[in-house]
Parts: C-alpha cells; structure tokens; sequence
C-alpha cells in the first residue's frame, strides 16, 4: 500500500519504521522538510517528502502532528491522493500546548472531529493513546494471549475496515469505538488512553469512559 505520513515524532517515525518494514511504500513528511529525515530514511527506505508531497498517490494518510498545527496543513492536501483515500489521525489535544481550542472545548467537538472539518476530509481515529514504543515492542501474533488491542473510531465503515486490518498486520487487535462523536472515549484522561491490554479490557475500559476531561486537560 502506498502511505503518507504527515509527521516523524515518536508515534510517526515508528509507523514508518513498521510500515515499510512490512513492505509498505512510505512517503514521511514533517514541518522541517526532508533534509531532516534523512537519517530516518536511510534507515527504513522511506521517501522524505515535504507536507505538500506527502499524500501524492497515496491510499492511506497519517497525520501525527500537534494539534495546534493541523489549520496549518497545506489546502488541498489530499487533492493528489488515490481515491477513496484513508485519514488516519493520531492526535490529541492538550490545550496547554496547542491552546485553547473553542469547539473542542465549549462544544464539545471531539479532537477527531475537529480534525476532519479542518482538512476537509473524514478521518479514522488511531494510535493516539498508544505508546509510540509499543508500536515496535508489542507486536504479537493473531492468537496470542497478550496481543495488544487498540480502540479505532470513525464514520466511513470501510475506512475503518481497512485501519483496523492495517493494525491486524502491525501485530495487534482491534476495538470498534463507534464513530468520531464516540471517539472522545479514547481521548487523554479516559481508561483506555495509555492501555496495554487485550480486546475485553479495552472493551470495558472504553465503556466505562467519562465525557468530562480532568481538570488538568482544561485550558
């Protein structure tokens, strides 16, 4: 599959490391350009391309950055992509680094929401609560009795589908966390955020998840 990863921190420049490892042809972009992820791709045979290059042809999108920098993307960045492109998002948001964002807080918008009325395009929620280690650490095999399982929200049925069979192929399960207004069940502050555990438990601990933020998350 031909993916685009918009950002190259802990969860981004692990995906890449995974993904092409797999045999995946991946393209990965970050706001410094790609003179800056050389040695990243030396190491994993990824293409650096800039943020505006990063979706070309591609069937699958990342995007892994702040959340603070999402309007900043280019427009139209997924203009090139193959159609029926997939948005993965990975962000969350933590007001004192990204400030105070008016729809996610006083509207209650979730993050991935937010995200997707930004860029334009629907997006899968993923791997924004996982640690970035884990994603080279924990892979198991189909089966195993401690394979991970990661809660994956979104709207477009198929998108989701072929996420979760992406992370299948990472070497983890899944959990069907409904649609993007559910996926504030898998934000910072929530029980599966940061979870280590099986398909049960992330079932339970996304059921037992509360609406309201800690008063730490509050801007």
């Amino acid at each position: 599959m031909k993916i685009g990863i918009i950002g190259a921190g802990n969860i981004g420049g692990n995906l890449t490391r995974r993904l092409t490892a797999l045999g995946h042809d991946v393209s990965v972009a970050n706001s410094r350009g790609p003179h800056t992820l050389t040695a990243l791709a030396e190491e994993t045979g990824a293409t650096p391309v800039t943020v505006e290059e990063a979706a070309r042809g591609a069937e699958l999108v990342v995007v892994t950055i702040p959340v603070k920098a999402v309007p900043d993307l280019p427009s139209g960045l997924l203009d090139e992509a193959a159609d029926g492109v997939t948005v993965i998002d990975t962000n969350n948001y933590y007001p004192q680094r990204d400030g105070r964002i008016a729809a996610i807080e006083d509207e209650g918008v979730t993050e991935s929401r937010w995200t997707a009325r930004q860029i334009g395009h629907t997006v899968i929620k993923a791997f924004n609560g996982t640690y970035a280690q884990d994603i080279l650490d924990r892979p198991r095999p189909a089966g195993a009795p401690d394979r991970m399982a990661l809660p994956v929200a979104g709207d477009d049925e198929a998108a989701k589908r072929r996420v979760r069979d992406l992370i299948d192929e990472l070497g983890f399960d899944t959990v069907d966390a409904g649609s993007l207004d559910d996926s504030w069940r898998q934000q910072p502050g929530t029980p599966v955020y940061g979870f280590q555990e099986g398909v049960d438990a992330v079932t339970k601990a996304l059921a037992e998840a509360s609406p309201e933020r800690p008063a730490d998350f509050r801007a």
